[in-house]
């Protein structure tokens, strides 16, 4: 086994663990990884959009082991998905067709300064605490394109976003948290094809189709599906608000790894 191989192995069973437990972090750990770990191999010009690309294909996976885990709990509340998935489909696939026009230093500073404000999000412990019960339809499928747009932009399941605005409508924080990983399934599904077509038009090598690497992809996937249904169990038995301080720390130093790449 490579050093890389082994790495990549590493890296899909943190995130894969995180993502579970908390909701969110999948992407926001495996791109800045990636952005080292795929430099030796990936063109830079298109070394952020691989690593973008490889993030949300493994999200695919993880969402779906980690939705499972939640769905054996019954904490996953279909009606709020049904809400937000067509438009979060139509967001998240327009993301990835505008990847392919920005550039990898834009890419890299709106995905640092996207990590950042996570980061401070969970260290203030800012949240929704008000409750907004009848939104519109219209509220939540412009809320849902959203939601889709961005995560498809920095490559993660959208749960940064998609909790707080569930929790603002007055949804338990851990059926918040269980739904927003099953919402991170449409999400990556439509963002790795639209990274799938539009990387492949270009004729710099990423190691497999359009914007996806898949020595990457399989490394993270073999590793990160059987721990995020650990870090999704692991959430109904602890206080998972108590860990967020330590991961809004580590967020922050991936951020400035990024920032100075």
């Amino acid at each position: 086994m490579s050093e890389l191989v082994a790495l990549l192995l590493l890296l899909g069973a943190f995130s894969g663990f995180l993502a579970g437990l908390l909701g969110v972090g999948g992407g926001l750990i495996i791109v800045p990884a990636l952005l080292y770990l795929l430099a030796p191999s990936v063109d830079q010009s298109i070394l952020m959009h691989t690593s973008i690309g490889t993030a949300l294909a493994a999200i695919v996976f993880t969402s779906i082991s980690s939705l499972y885990a939640h769905q054996r709990h019954g904490a996953i509340l279909w009606d709020n998905f049904k809400k937000l998935a067509p438009t979060i489909l139509l967001g998240s696939f327009t993301g990835a067709l505008l990847v392919k026009y920005m550039s990898f230093d834009f890419l890299r500073l709106f995905f640092a300064f996207f990590e950042i404000s996570v980061a401070l999000i969970l260290w203030f412990g800012v949240t929704a605490s008000s409750h907004a019960d009848n939104l519109s339809r219209w509220a939540w499928s412009i809320t849902g394109y959203f939601i889709g747009l961005i995560s498809a932009m920095v490559g993660i399941g959208g749960g940064t976003m998609t909790t707080p605005f569930l929790v603002y409508n007055n949804v338990n924080i851990k059926n918040a948290i269980a739904t927003s990983a099953s919402v991170g399934m449409p999400i990556a599904i439509a963002g790795s094809i639209g990274f799938m077509i539009t990387g492949s038009s270009q004729a710099l090598p990423t190691g497999g189709i359009g914007f996806i690497n898949f020595e990457a992809l399989v490394a993270i996937v073999a590793t990160s599906i059987f721990f995020a249904p650990l870090g999704a169990k692991v959430t109904h038995a602890v206080d998972s608000k108590k860990l967020k301080k330590g991961f809004s720390i580590f967020l922050g130093f991936l951020a400035v790894m990024v920032l100075f790449y």
